[in-house]
């Protein structure tokens, strides 16, 4: 009998946009089944231990860690932890404003560390629309048998280190064909998987994305 996989699905209420409060029961109800267990959090202070887990996932938009948790996070998987980045999880620049009546502020440039991990980050997005995600690797765990997808999302441009990560599958978008959507590396003795798609409800209820997270969790937590 198969062993239940304990994930830590983060996220924060900070941004108007990418509320944990609304988006993390959804994902939690994409990801459970008799053998994937979600516990949801926002408390950044649950990444310092992660001996009670096998795999990560990252919803944060604002990706500023204290020493130990960042610390925490980077020990877990170079040490065989999963570590699952979604969607907003690469957008490593955007911070909570300091100013009330702003609604984002933003550094110059990522966290090394945690750009090293996801294998790249965002750097922008036109306006929400529909667009194909093609499956451009099939051999993989994955992606096999997995067919293409049809979102109405967020299209993420993102700056990828193509050397350092397998692409499973592209967007085909009319201003952004061929980006990047969804790869995979390793990272020390642990794995890495970064999806772009996941800002909608719609995409995040898709069946066939369902799957695909579903799939994108145990892979890495089989490390």
């Amino acid at each position: 009998m198969e062993s239940t996989t304990a994930v830590l699905a983060i996220g924060d209420n900070r941004f108007p946009f990418h509320r944990f409060e609304e988006m993390g029961p959804h994902i939690q109800e994409a990801l459970e089944t008799d053998r994937i267990e979600v516990t949801l959090t926002t408390d950044r202070d649950e990444l310092v231990d992660l001996s009670g887990y096998d795999v990560v996932l990252d919803y944060l938009t604002d990706s500023t860690l204290e020493e130990a948790q960042r610390e925490g996070l980077l020990s877990f998987v170079e040490t065989g932890g999963g570590y699952f980045g979604l969607h907003c999880a690469s957008d490593l620049t955007s911070t909570e404003p300091e100013d009330p009546d702003e609604v984002i502020d933003g550094r110059d440039e990522p966290f090394p560390e945690l750009r090293e991990l996801i294998g790249g980050h965002f750097l922008t997005h036109p306006e929400k629309s529909t667009y194909d995600v093609r499956v451009v690797d099939s051999h993989h765990p994955i992606t096999a048998s997995l067919p293409d997808l049809r979102v109405f999302d967020e299209a993420y441009v993102v700056d990828v280190d193509l050397e350092a990560v397998r692409v499973l599958a592209r967007m085909d978008h009319p201003d952004h064909a061929d980006m990047p959507v969804l790869w995979v590396r390793d990272h020390g003795d642990g794995r890495v998987c970064y999806c772009s798609v996941g800002h909608t409800v719609s995409t995040i209820t898709d069946p066939d994305v369902g799957e695909l997270l579903r799939r994108a969790v145990r892979w890495v937590a089989t490390a």
